[in-house]
């Protein structure tokens, strides 16, 4: 036989069981599915309605899988009725990342447009990441984005564990506005130096895992009232950075307050500048 007909054959074989081979795994994947059974622990039958009224952005492959930038869209006829938004990774060891609780100062003010939450997570394998918002009626609203990435909560941290533990714990809470949104229209950056260590994450000098120490609670207030509060996981990437926009109906400055599981205490402050 030709040898050059002989490698031909060789090669088709190989690439038809490499066919086969991702076949195969491709359809022990879909198989393997967790949100089906994430919904039914999360949301046992209730309805769940996917539509526009939120919008999720997220990049369709993530430049570092440790950091994948996201940002949840809530339609202004939603904001009212707006209760918990919850934000998940599907194949995450954790899947729920963050849950956010809204209070009675985010869901009331002047019309702002639409309403956004922005962060950086952590994504461990392909998956689908999800934001489901609730309202105070009870229904319940998905929106979803599949992200090629992998690896994120194994990944080592930026820094090295002394130097994160260190600076760990400074909080800042900085208020921007943008006239041209509207005079009531504000945007707030919260801002916390933690290394929300997943427990996965291998230290390079001792061949030790690092214990999981993350941050898991923030609230923001603006006097009395709660803007809103979040549960946090792993999933959560290091030196937690969440932005939002609110409605500034009152002058009153916001308040942070966080903590984490080891049960440290971080507080920030920021201040509303009056509008034009």
């Amino acid at each position: 036989m030709n040898e050059n007909v002989h490698g031909r054959r060789v090669v088709i074989r190989a690439c038809i069981g490499l066919m086969a081979a991702i076949s195969i795994a491709s359809a022990a994947r879909a198989d393997d599915d967790p949100w089906p059974g994430l919904r039914k622990e999360l949301f046992q039958d209730r309805p769940l309605a996917e539509d526009a009224t939120i919008q999720l952005f997220a990049p369709n492959q993530a430049d570092d899988a440790a950091a994948v930038p996201v940002a949840i869209a809530i339609s202004p006829m939603m904001v009212p009725g707006a209760k918990s938004l919850t934000l998940m990774i599907d194949r995450n060891p954790v899947p729920v990342a963050a849950q956010f609780t809204f209070g009675d100062a985010y869901r009331r003010g002047p019309d702002i447009g639409e309403r956004t939450i922005a962060t950086r997570i952590r994504v461990d394998a392909f998956s689908r990441v999800r934001a489901i918002l609730e309202t105070t009626d009870g229904r319940l609203h998905m929106v979803s984005k599949f992200v090629i990435g992998s690896g994120g909560c194994s990944a080592p941290a930026s820094k090295d564990t002394e130097v994160a533990l260190a600076q760990l714990g400074k909080a800042r809470l900085v208020i921007r506005r943008d006239d041209a949104k509207g005079p009531n229209w504000r945007e707030a950056r919260v801002m916390i130096k933690h290394p929300n260590f997943t427990g996965m994450q291998m230290n390079s000098r001792t061949g030790d895992y690092t214990p999981a120490r993350f941050v898991n609670a923030i609230e923001v207030k603006q006097g009395q009232d709660v803007i809103w509060s979040m549960a946090g996981g792993i999933s959560i990437s290091e030196d937690p950075n969440i932005r939002f926009t609110f409605a500034a109906d009152s002058l009153a400055d916001l308040e942070l307050n966080a903590s984490d599981t080891s049960g440290a205490k971080f507080k920030a402050t920021g201040s509303i500048s009056p509008p034009s």
